[in-house]
Protein backbone atom coordinates (compact mmCIF):
# COMPACT_ATOMS: atom_id res chain seq x y z
CA UNK A 1 0.00 0.00 0.00
CA UNK A 2 1.39 3.62 -0.54
CA UNK A 3 1.32 6.30 1.69
CA UNK A 4 -1.42 8.12 -0.66
CA UNK A 5 -3.44 5.03 -0.34
CA UNK A 6 -3.29 4.96 3.53
CA UNK A 7 -3.80 8.75 4.03
CA UNK A 8 -6.96 8.03 1.47
CA UNK A 9 -8.09 4.85 3.81
CA UNK A 10 -7.25 6.30 7.46
CA UNK A 11 -9.17 9.85 5.86
CA UNK A 12 -11.96 7.44 5.24
CA UNK A 13 -12.35 5.83 8.20
CA UNK A 14 -11.98 8.10 10.59
CA UNK A 15 -14.81 10.11 8.84
CA UNK A 16 -16.93 7.26 8.86
CA UNK A 17 -16.27 6.23 12.15
CA UNK A 18 -17.03 9.94 13.49
CA UNK A 19 -20.29 9.86 11.71
CA UNK A 20 -21.38 6.52 12.94
CA UNK A 21 -20.50 7.11 16.48
CA UNK A 22 -22.58 10.50 16.49
CA UNK A 23 -25.52 8.50 15.30
CA UNK A 24 -25.14 5.52 17.56
CA UNK A 25 -27.31 5.78 20.34
CA UNK A 26 -24.93 4.64 23.00
CA UNK A 27 -22.42 7.76 21.58
CA UNK A 28 -25.00 10.17 20.29
CA UNK A 29 -22.97 12.86 20.93
CA UNK A 30 -22.67 16.58 18.42
CA UNK A 31 -19.07 16.87 19.89
CA UNK A 32 -17.71 13.82 17.41
CA UNK A 33 -18.56 16.01 14.63
CA UNK A 34 -15.61 17.97 15.16
CA UNK A 35 -13.35 15.00 14.05
CA UNK A 36 -14.82 15.10 10.59
CA UNK A 37 -14.42 18.51 10.46
CA UNK A 38 -10.68 18.10 11.60
CA UNK A 39 -10.02 15.39 8.92
CA UNK A 40 -11.76 17.43 6.14
CA UNK A 41 -9.84 20.63 6.89
CA UNK A 42 -6.47 18.70 7.03
CA UNK A 43 -7.43 17.19 3.74
CA UNK A 44 -8.23 20.53 2.17
CA UNK A 45 -5.18 22.28 3.88
CA UNK A 46 -2.71 19.79 2.72
CA UNK A 47 -4.17 19.98 -1.07
CA UNK A 48 -2.40 23.74 -0.89
CA UNK A 49 0.31 23.09 1.22
CA UNK A 50 1.60 19.90 0.88
CA UNK A 51 1.97 19.04 4.76
CA UNK A 52 -0.11 16.52 5.50
CA UNK A 53 1.22 14.82 9.16
CA UNK A 54 -1.06 11.51 8.46
CA UNK A 55 1.53 11.20 5.45
CA UNK A 56 4.79 11.69 7.14
CA UNK A 57 3.54 9.40 9.54
CA UNK A 58 2.62 6.65 7.43
CA UNK A 59 6.30 7.21 6.10
CA UNK A 60 7.96 7.18 8.99
CA UNK A 61 6.78 3.51 9.77
CA UNK A 62 7.84 2.09 6.23
CA UNK A 63 4.92 2.73 4.15
CA UNK A 64 6.31 3.16 0.43
CA UNK A 65 5.81 6.12 -1.87
CA UNK A 66 3.38 6.54 -5.10
CA UNK A 67 6.30 6.19 -8.22
CA UNK A 68 3.62 6.13 -10.79
CA UNK A 69 4.09 9.52 -11.68
CA UNK A 70 8.09 10.29 -10.62
CA UNK A 71 9.41 12.24 -14.12
CA UNK A 72 13.23 11.66 -13.90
Amino acid sequence: MTITNAVSAMAGAFIMGSLLLNNANMFAEVNWLWLTFFVGFNLLQSAFTGFCPAAKFFKAVGFKDSDCCVKD
